[in-house]
């Protein structure tokens, strides 16, 4: 039997329009997260949380096939950005930039589930991201979205073509935590597709102006 895929099952969440900014209500989700800061395309500290969170998504994967016979298909590498002032955040200047990797899991995954990956992933390799493995819910809610084809170096119009949907529709980001922070979904394997052609979310929860 086929795995199950939550990218067809939640189409709604990962297949936006290009063109136009869409409206979602994200439900509660379980992810593996790991937290730091800095510009990603420098820091070792991202790469190594990158490798950690797909090595234990993978075996958990593995463990869920294993010993439960469910089976589906793992999830995209996810980013929550920000900065201490949201009005303050570029996608030009990076180094301030707080960050929260994480990559979504199956309802049916078990905290002893990820515990097991976790433990067993550890023999093989000696990362000091894995340490910093969270198995945690996050409820994002309402919702703008759009998705932007291109490097992620030129995400800025399409960026500003969603903050100004937020402020034209008369919304406002949400202020409770974590509706600041900016989410990128990246849909594309980059070692596969070109720059020009790499697809990824923009999302960012919101509320209406008050």
């Amino acid at each position: 039997m086929p795995g199950i895929d939550l990218k067809k099952e939640n189409k709604e969440l990962y297949n936006p329009s290009a063109k136009e900014v869409s409206i979602v209500d994200v439900p509660e989700m379980s992810f593996l997260m790991i937290d730091g800061e800095g510009d990603p395309n420098i820091s070792q500290e991202y790469q190594d949380s990158i490798e950690a969170l797909f090595s234990v998504s993978y075996k958990v994967k593995f463990i869920s096939k294993k010993e439960n016979s469910q089976d589906y298909v793992v999830m995209p590498l996810e980013g929550l950005w920000w900065v201490e002032n949201p009005k303050e955040f570029t996608v030009q200047d990076k180094s301030c930039w707080k960050w929260t990797a994480m990559i979504r899991q199956p309802d049916f995954i078990t905290k002893d589930v990820i515990k097991e990956a976790v433990q067993e992933v550890e023999k093989k390799k000696k990362l000091p991201a894995f340490s910093r493995i969270k198995f945690q819910r996050l409820h994002e809610g309402l919702s703008s979205q759009i998705m932007h084809i291109g490097p992620y170096s030129q995400e800025g119009p399409t960026v500003k073509k969603l903050h100004n949907f937020i402020e034209e529709k008369g919304y406002e980001f949400n202020g409770s935590l974590p509706g600041e922070k900016h989410h990128e979904i990246y849909i594309s394997n980059t070692l596969r597709t070109k720059p020009e052609k790499l697809k990824t979310i923009i999302r960012q929860p919101m509320k209406r102006r008050s």
